[in-house]
């Protein structure tokens, strides 16, 4: 008797496209609050500094709410935080263009920042109970988020071009759209995950490497400064360079988002040959020539070319990093997720008013010089980093949260029924 095979796919892939498509949704919003300054500085004549203190606003408080997030939900599911988070993180990018006086822009921006801060650590726990443990699923969810990041440029440009900073608005309907696709498959899912077995203590294999964690939170800073610092300014970088509207320097914070996603894939692929530890040594090291290059080389092809190679050095690593965070502190991976994800961004934004200052004064190819010291600041950092599970214990399974965070696991020690390390105590409705 002959089984036929049903067209349809899977509901598990099924759902794992949604969560994807509401991952795309809210790490647009990571990339569009940089895609704007170039209009804020023209349409609200901002200088470099108030423009980096734009930045600031969505990254700082973000940057330190996303702890406090991970570590609750470490303890409690919160699966209603994923739809509110993603309506919040479109709602403030919203009111952005119609805020009024400077401080209520950056208020806007940073209620943008704690929707993207609220909604990761809730979304992967779900997305790894919609993948069944399958690594190809969860990667397309990672995969989401990069694209979505990414696009945002794209969307920004036309939007603003024709309807100026008053069309705003317009930019929070993606995810107002994606709160209400997600919100019936996050409510199946929580259900599903509440039914599931109750996590036996699990976690007391390997200790928690705390000097390790402090190097590797290091390294971050030095990423986050350079990401964000190039991310707030490359746009306005390639104007002065090449010339042009604002559709050059579009394309230049394109081509910096865009190798996210070739980045997340190239890392996991390089990480399972050479290992995480030495791929983010050499990631690093590539991205000292890159930045270099960006500065140094003159011409459009130059420009486009070492914009697309810092992304891919500094993508790379970035899933890399927090799944050594978790392994690093194994006790503790709802809080390392949420220190390592908050670091991406937080130091960035801090410094990013400097560097606006330091431009308003010495030109922008000055101001950004310093960052490829810091991507060979960030290589001698990554030299103290240990690879877990080299001392013969095993690392603790772990799965990355975040934009760009590709599903990494280590055999060697249990995890429960969603693919995560089993947690100390009552499952708390997981």
């Amino acid at each position: 008797m002959t089984t036929l095979r049903s067209s349809r796919p899977a509901p598990g892939t099924a759902r794992i496209a949604v969560l994807a498509a509401g991952h795309a949704a809210v790490d647009l919003y990571q990339g569009v609050v940089p895609a704007l300054v170039p209009f804020l500085v023209a349409g609200r004549g901002l200088d470099y500094g108030s423009a980096a203190g734009v930045v600031l606003a969505a990254t700082l408080l973000s940057s330190i709410v996303q702890p406090l997030f991970g570590a609750l939900t470490d303890r409690w599911a919160m699966p209603w935080l994923i739809p509110a988070a993603t309506a919040a993180a479109g709602i403030g990018v919203g009111l952005a263009g119609v805020a009024g006086p400077y401080p209520l822009l950056c208020a806007a921006v940073a209620l943008s920042g704690v929707g993207v801060a609220a909604y990761h650590p809730e979304s992967a726990r779900l997305a790894r109970a919609a993948s069944g443990d399958s690594h190809t699923r969860m990667g397309w969810f990672a995969l989401g988020g990069n694209i979505g990041f990414a696009l945002a440029p794209l969307m920004v440009g036309p939007v603003l071009a024709a309807g100026g900073l008053g069309a705003t608005p317009w930019l929070a309907l993606p995810a107002l759209a994606a709160a209400l696709l997600t919100a019936p498959v996050v409510r199946t899912l929580a259900a599903r995950a509440a039914t599931g077995p109750a996590a036996d203590a699990a976690d007391g294999a390997r200790r928690d490497d705390r000097t390790a964690f402090l190097w590797l939170s290091a390294v971050i800073g030095c990423r986050s400064v350079v990401f964000v610092g190039l991310s707030s300014f490359v746009a306005l970088y390639a104007r002065q360079r090449l010339g042009g509207g604002s559709g050059v320097g579009t394309a230049a914070l394109f081509t910096l988002f865009a190798g996210g996603a070739v980045g997340t894939v190239l890392g996991g692929w390089c990480a399972a040959r050479w290992g995480r530890v030495r791929t983010v040594r050499l990631s690093y090291a590539a991205a000292v020539p890159a930045v270099a290059g960006l500065l140094l080389v003159p011409g459009p092809a130059a420009l486009y070319g070492f914009s697309a190679l810092i992304s891919l050095a500094l993508y790379v690593p970035f899933s890399l990093q927090v799944t050594l965070g978790q392994d690093y502190l194994p006790s503790r991976i709802g809080t390392a997720s949420g220190v390592t994800l908050g670091l991406a961004v937080s130091v960035g934004g801090l410094a990013g008013p400097a560097i606006g200052l330091l431009a308003d004064h010495a030109g922008l190819r000055t101001a950004l010089a310093p960052l490829a010291v810091l991507c060979a600041l960030a290589w001698l950092l990554a030299r103290r980093l240990p690879e877990p599970g080299a001392d013969g214990a095993a690392p603790t399974p772990v799965a990355a949260a975040g934009p760009g965070a590709a599903d990494v696991r280590c055999a060697g020690a249990p995890s429960d029924a969603l693919g995560e390390p089993a947690r100390r105590g009552p499952s708390h409705g997981r």
